[in-house]
């Protein structure tokens, strides 16, 4: 049976009532949303995408003052940037109470909430007694989709209802934070800049990377993003002229190579932005031509360029 695509936010309201699965849309990607107070509903997201159950998921709200209905901690420094951060592409991890399955947070006393910045998601979610839990609407390490025909292409038959927002405007997911004492972690980066966390936040802010297993926060996994193809890193050292140009492919930020039929450019303009919401439809382009190998480029380590980098660096870790 196939996915509907649509609009419909009553239809939506009402799988999601009965226990069903609908992919929304979101500023960062589309997600996969499920009752999140609903065990046997958050189960049907892991079996969807075949995601392993030590991965944690996101909760999505409607507004801020919801956030107090689902920790069991007053917040603090947390909630004041998620005050002026939200709606948008930030997920604060922070101690859940018992309204919040275990399943969610694979057993973790903490749990990952963000108010997404769409409106049609917002509209909703504003029509729901529960939140939702919803990853990225794709099969587990694979690319993440920025639109409804991306999670149609990937989840057809195994989500109930598509919600049709348009191209995610952000094009990352989102950075995730949490406080280890009186220190801020960034567990994700993501489609809020650290910058713009360090002109608000008094205090030290660490980042820290990936992990193989039993990550603390969603989004940590080493192996993640991955197109079907071997992808190497471009580098002043690769000699191009020496690849088969009918079996490569590149993936550019700025500017193409002369000669090379299958390659993406993130953005002409050198603008990070842009990069960032073009990201993964350049990683699916090239997944979908008929090469053998993808050389991929990092951009500026500046902004969101942390973000794209990192994406990248996930489709190049060995499994």
């Amino acid at each position: 049976m196939q996915t509907e695509i649509g609009t419909d936010i009553a239809k939506a309201k009402m799988i999601l009532e009965r226990g069903g699965l609908v992919a929304i849309p979101t500023e960062t990607v589309y997600g996969l949303a499920a009752n999140a107070l609903d065990p046997l509903a958050v189960a049907r997201i892991f079996e969807a995408k075949n995601r392993p159950a030590f991965d944690p998921l996101i909760v999505h709200i409607s507004k801020f003052k919801e956030l107090y209905k689902y920790t069991s901690s007053s917040l603090d420094k947390l909630g004041k940037i998620a005050n002026k951060f939200w709606p948008g592409p930030l997920t604060i991890l922070v101690p859940k109470n018992d309204r919040i399955p275990d399943i969610v947070t694979s057993g973790s006393e903490r749990v990952g909430i963000r108010v997404p910045g769409h409106p049609l998601t917002l509209e909703l979610l504003s029509t729901l007694d529960f939140p939702v839990a919803a990853p990225s609407a794709n099969p587990f390490t694979y690319i993440s989709p920025t639109t409804a025909r991306h999670v149609y292409d990937q989840l057809n038959g195994r989500v109930d209802y598509i919600l049709d927002g348009g191209p995610s405007r952000v094009g990352v997911e989102s950075t995730i934070v949490g406080m280890e004492g009186n220190e801020m972690v960034v567990y994700r980066k993501g489609g809020l800049e650290i910058e713009e966390l360090q002109a608000v936040f008094e205090g030290t802010i660490r980042i820290n990377d990936f992990s193989d297993s039993n990550p603390q926060a969603p989004g940590m996994l080493k192996k993640h993003y991955s197109p079907d193809k071997r992808v190497l890193l471009l580098t002043d050292d690769t000699r191009l002229e020496e690849c088969d140009k009918d079996k490569t492919g590149l993936l550019r930020y700025s500017s193409p190579v002369t000669g090379f039929s299958s390659q993406f450019v993130l953005s002409e303009k050198a603008d990070l932005k842009e990069a960032a919401a073009r990201l993964f439809e350049g990683l699916r382009y090239l997944d979908k031509c008929p090469i053998d190998t993808v050389f991929i480029e990092f951009v500026p380590e500046a902004g969101l360029g942390r973000a794209i980098n990192d994406r990248l660096r996930r489709t190049l870790a060995e499994e």
